[in-house]
């Protein structure tokens, strides 16, 4: 979607605003050091679409240098602000791993261990420690768009956008705790509805929004493109769900069908609690947990209750729905190019 060159200056970005951090710690001890320090691991790695998408935008609508200006600082705040939910999420889902490696709460809970601390104790220091950090993230993502070289009214409105990712996705994130605890209270309305707050706004609509503000498209094009990215988004997240039923081990990133040995309330399983093989469902998703054989016979039942069929006719309809809007004539020929391959690209990702 960039080329290399902007790659490597969204990188610099990134690392530009880590090593402020890491600057910062230096004279403040050796436990805000190691904080800094866990901070740059968090966020090293990914494939970094959310900045990428900015610059993407920013391209398609004409954005061109020396215009340019902020634009990779914006970019990276999109990336800090996604490692900042992806830390605290971890926290909420008492995980201590990711992609095979301690997170920062992972960190310092052994931290705490080296330090003579019992279990409790190195359980309240890593999650401490990570909501720590993803508080300094969120700040760090605030402080890179504030000092961005964007004119004031554009400042404004990147404000806005992020505004709009940090409350929707809290949202988003609160009611996806809820639906886990509650269960059967959920109907796949609302569990649809909190999957896109939790990540479609900040990851796509707001992302695709901003590149498009520094290229300066007009009002009308920029109201279309955001709900053209939710829409992407939305289609993005519940593909996710379906990997994390359906993909491969290479897919998730982790053992295959690890939403369903943790249980989780997503809006395929919601799709399969309307059907009349719900009983069945539950049934194999209550054991899902205790082995691989266990989740293939959960992953049976989903199939035959219709609900991964119905989640994927969702996803195609929602990305019809964007190749369509894409036609829109307030969209450039680039950016309306832009939007049809993302659409392909999410939907190259069904398993």
């Amino acid at each position: 979607m960039i080329e290399a060159a902007s790659r490597m200056a969204i990188d610099d970005a990134i690392d530009t605003a880590l090593q402020r951090i890491k600057d910062r710690a230096a004279p403040l001890g050796g436990g805000y050091v190691a904080l800094a320090d866990a901070i740059a691991r968090a966020t090293a790695g990914g494939k970094r679409l959310r900045p990428v998408l900015v610059a993407a935008s920013f391209q398609a609508f004409g954005g061109v240098p020396p215009r340019d200006a902020g634009l990779y600082e914006v970019a990276a705040a999109f990336e800090l602000l996604h490692t900042a939910f992806v830390v605290h999420d971890d926290v909420i889902d008492h995980d201590t791993e990711r992609r095979g490696a301690p997170n920062v709460s992972g960190e310092f809970r052994l931290r705490g261990v080296d330090q003579g601390a019992d279990a409790a104790g190195a359980a309240l220091l890593g999650d401490a420690a990570a909501i720590l950090a993803g508080d300094l993230l969120l700040h760090e993502a605030s402080r890179l768009v504030a000092l961005a070289d964007v004119d004031p009214a554009s400042r404004s409105r990147l404000f806005g956008l992020l505004d709009d990712a940090v409350h929707i996705s809290a949202a988003g994130e609160l009611a996806d705790v809820e639906h886990s605890v509650t269960g059967d209270a959920a109907d796949p309305g609302a569990i649809i509805s909190a999957a896109f707050n939790k990540t479609a706004v900040y990851s796509f609509r707001a992302p695709l929004a901003a590149g498009a503000i520094l290229a300066g498209a007009s009002a009308d094009a920029i109201t279309a493109l955001e709900s053209a990215g939710g829409s992407l988004g939305l289609a993005f997240q519940l593909v996710d769900d379906l990997i994390g039923a359906f993909g491969t081990d290479a897919q998730a990133g982790r053992a295959s069908g690890g939403d369903l040995r943790e249980a989780k309330q997503t809006p395929l399983v919601a799709l399969a609690r309307a059907t009349a093989t719900w009983p069945k469902v539950s049934d194999a998703l209550a054991v899902a947990h205790t082995g691989p054989i266990a989740v293939r016979d959960a992953q049976l039942a989903l199939e035959a209750s219709g609900a991964r069929e119905t989640l994927r006719a969702v996803i195609d309809e929602t990305l019809s729905g964007v190749r369509f809007a894409a036609d829109d004539p307030v969209f450039p020929s680039p950016a309306a190019a832009l939007l049809r391959e993302l659409a392909d690209r999410v939907e190259a990702r069904v398993p």
